[in-house]
């Protein structure tokens, strides 16, 4: 019972769904869901902290970098991630996602959304 309460705390909160539809197009580093929420680090790192002990998202970490991307390895949480994806329009977050492709245009990766299985450099 209590996984379940925190799964759907976990999609109880408006940034934490942004944060999921950010992610669905791929992997993305802490700084790039910072720039893309305009919010600062702790406040992102607490919500991916959420997201993450529900078992909905994953990490990697990469030499100081943390890579964050969807957790599609359970069946009930994948279903869950899909519904919700499908509900949220994209232009509830065209704001974000905005500020995500400024965002990595100035980056030294080549403004590309690193791929789940990339090993390429993100931050710095």
């Amino acid at each position: 019972m209590n996984e379940l309460v925190t799964i759907f705390k976990a999609f109880s909160d408006e940034t934490r769904l942004r944060i999921i539809k950010l992610l669905e197009q791929g992997e993305l580093c802490v700084c790039d869901i910072v720039a893309a929420l305009d919010m600062v680090q702790p406040k992102v790192s607490f919500h991916l902290s959420t997201l993450k002990e529900a078992g909905i998202i994953k990490d990697r970490k990469q030499g100081r970098w943390i890579h964050y991307s969807l957790n599609g390895e359970d069946l009930f949480r994948r279903m869950l991630l899909l519904s919700a994806c499908e509900r949220m329009k994209d232009a509830s977050i065209a704001e974000d996602r905005k500020r995500l492709e400024a965002f990595l245009e100035g980056k030294g990766d080549g403004g590309e959304i690193i791929a789940l299985k990339s090993t390429s450099r993100c931050c710095g």
